[in-house]
């Protein structure tokens, strides 16, 4: 028979209100049919378990978990969960509040109809709590700081199962957020020789696809927006930095090739780039 065993610290650091707290951390082995619950939380309270088996109720749904899976209390909402008869589980938890809190668990795909996940064999989540235990243990003042940092690394590996896994996402608003989603990832990668692929890649979704949805809601592919946001951002070097180059603004673009930069230039603004520097206005 597993011996019941249990082990926690606080957050060194105490706060009346914030944006976002982590309030303590812990480890548990429970005993056969060890029960929590029914009740209710004011803060929200996630666990990984690392062995065994249970269940977790929430107002919403019923759950049977075993290794490698997490499940998330929210505040207010009447909860029970209990170990199983045979292989009674071991698990971690973390537990957190402030203004921010809500926002960052709806972020990672958390509601209350979907209160848990499986985080697969690879998971780094009961190492992170580890940390999360280990650093209260030291009594630093950085130790907010520290869980805090530890809180979004979990919350990150959340959003990867609970939003990420789905195969395609269907709908207009899974439509329109991976449009985002890649308008993102080119305006802040076009200064660096990036490609479609690379973009669909990590995205983690099939190019023939991202390119048909892409081009249905903004009218152009992504190669050419790709282009014009590059030549776009060229123009206002052209007229903002006299002293480059127009090989230096092509490079700073993402565009090694001048001879090709001209020519896309002139493709879409109907002059050259050195034209374009000559007649911009306040340039005479």
């Amino acid at each position: 028979m597993l011996q019941e065993t249990y082990s926690a610290a606080a957050n060194p650091e105490v706060f009346d209100t914030s944006d976002l707290h982590v309030l303590f951390a812990g480890e548990s082995q429970t005993s056969a049919n060890h029960r929590l619950g029914p009740k209710v939380y004011d803060y929200f309270l996630l666990h990984f378990v690392e062995q065994g088996r249970g269940s977790f109720q929430t107002e919403f749904a019923y759950y049977s978990l075993s290794a490698g899976d997490c499940f998330l209390i929210q505040p207010d909402q009447l909860v029970s969960y209990a170990s199983d008869s045979l292989e009674p589980w071991r698990y971690r938890w973390i537990a957190f509040a402030g203004d921010k809190a809500a926002e960052l668990v709806q972020r990672a795909g958390f509601t209350p109809q979907m209160a848990a996940f499986s985080s697969g064999s690879a998971s780094a989540i009961p190492e992170v709590l580890e940390s999360v235990l280990q650093v209260f243990r030291t009594r630093k003042p950085s130790s907010h700081l520290a869980s805090l940092g530890y809180l979004h690394l979990i919350m990150a590996e959340a959003e990867e199962r609970l939003v990420r896994e789905s195969a395609l996402p269907t709908g207009e608003s899974g439509v329109q957020r991976t449009v985002k989603q890649m308008i993102h990832y080119m305006s802040s990668q076009y200064a660096h020789p990036i490609s479609i692929e690379q973009m669909c890649s990590s995205l983690g979704y099939n190019r023939a696809y991202l390119s048909r949805i892409f081009k249905r809601t903004t009218g152009l592919t992504p190669v050419t927006y790709l282009l014009k946001l590059r030549i776009d951002k060229s123009r206002q070097l052209l007229r903002e930095r006299p002293e480059l180059s127009i090989e230096q603004i092509s490079a700073s673009v993402g565009l090694t090739d001048a001879l090709y930069f001209s020519r896309q230039f002139r493709r879409f603004y109907g002059e050259s780039p050195s034209e374009y520097r000559r007649n911009a206005p306040g340039q005479n």
